[in-house]
């Protein structure tokens, strides 16, 4: 078949089936820790509101695409931001552009997808036990979808400031419960979800019970997670440059650790080349995201296929 394949934001949600997400994210991440892509360091055009990034990547046995995305403030919500862009997916072999779909649903999925990941290899208790997820916005709805559709057996609460905003993310998940406040919900966690838009710590050490897992994907204007916690955690990452490269590329947490201290790469725990938490129950564990182009390859990979089986979007000359 001739043409791009255009999907737009709903057919680009529909097409992001969740186990088919997780498993490529899943591959793309143990890929990174071996080494066997092609990503090269982020660039953005600053404006005065915001940014326009640019993300190519390659992952072999996935494909070959690049993902274009502005980041501005929304002015009606003090402290939250817009994220719109788009990625193109290419063949690999002869460069023809495949697919164009919508960023945002995309990085919502795949973001959740790799936060998932992560608990359920570094999580104490199988099956995920009890969960929190801290936030009330796009990408914790999402985290919350997700769980809805691959876990739909865990004990789910949300929590976060706006009452309205949490009962209706929770009822993303049946049965899930509505927190009355964060500080409670994360005392009471096996694992916790933080996907906020934060610019100071919205879980503290103190809250965390031992054998805790913390998957942290949000934070781009600032630290999710305070001192303590990086402190006294196991620290897993997407890529070494969460640690190594400021932010907004590298993680707010991760800047000015102490010489040697370790922060494994999260598909060096999914590809059994490190042990994670080496059944060491009462270990916390901090999994910090800050995304990476490779999962938006494997994303994009796992849209286009869903669409052309399915029959979604429409087809483009460019």
């Amino acid at each position: 078949m001739s043409g791009v394949l255009v999907l737009d934001r709903r057919q680009t949600a529909a097409a992001l089936e969740p186990s088919a997400v997780l498993d490529a994210v899943g591959r793309a991440l143990v890929a990174v820790a071996r080494e066997e892509v092609s990503v090269p360091p982020r660039i953005a055009a600053l404006t005065p509101s915001g940014l326009l990034g640019a993300m190519p990547g390659y992952v072999s046995g996935l494909g070959l695409a690049a993902k274009l995305v502005t980041v501005t403030a929304d002015p009606g919500h003090p402290g939250r931001s817009f994220h719109r862009g788009l990625v193109v997916l290419f063949d690999e072999h002869d460069g023809r552009p495949l697919a164009l779909v919508d960023a945002e649903a995309l990085t919502e999925v795949r973001t959740a997808a790799s936060a998932t990941r992560s608990a359920l290899a570094l999580a104490a208790r199988p099956g995920l036990g009890r969960v929190t997820v801290v936030g009330t916005g796009a990408q914790a709805r999402a985290q919350v979808a997700l769980l809805a559709a691959v876990r739909p057996e865990a004990e789910v609460v949300v929590a976060g400031r706006d009452p309205v905003r949490v009962g209706e993310t929770a009822a993303l998940f049946p049965g899930a419960r509505a927190a009355p406040g964060i500080e409670n919900a994360v005392r009471a966690a096996d694992v916790v979800f933080c996907c906020t838009g934060a610019t100071a710590p919205v879980v503290r050490r103190e809250w965390l019970s031992p054998g805790v897992h913390v998957s942290s994907v949000g934070g781009s204007h600032g630290p999710e997670l305070d001192p303590g916690t990086v402190r006294d955690s196991a620290l897993f990452a997407e890529w070494t440059g969460a640690a190594t490269s400021p932010p907004p590329a590298g993680a707010h947490e991760l800047q000015e650790l102490p010489p040697g201290r370790p922060v494994t790469l999260l598909g060096s725990v999914l590809a059994g080349d490190h042990p994670g938490r080496d059944g060491d129950t009462g270990a916390l564990t901090v999994f910090k995201s800050t995304g990476h182009a490779a999962l938006d390859v494997a994303a994009v990979r796992v849209a286009y296929d869903m669409a052309r089986a399915r029959g979604l979007g429409v087809r483009v000359d460019l």
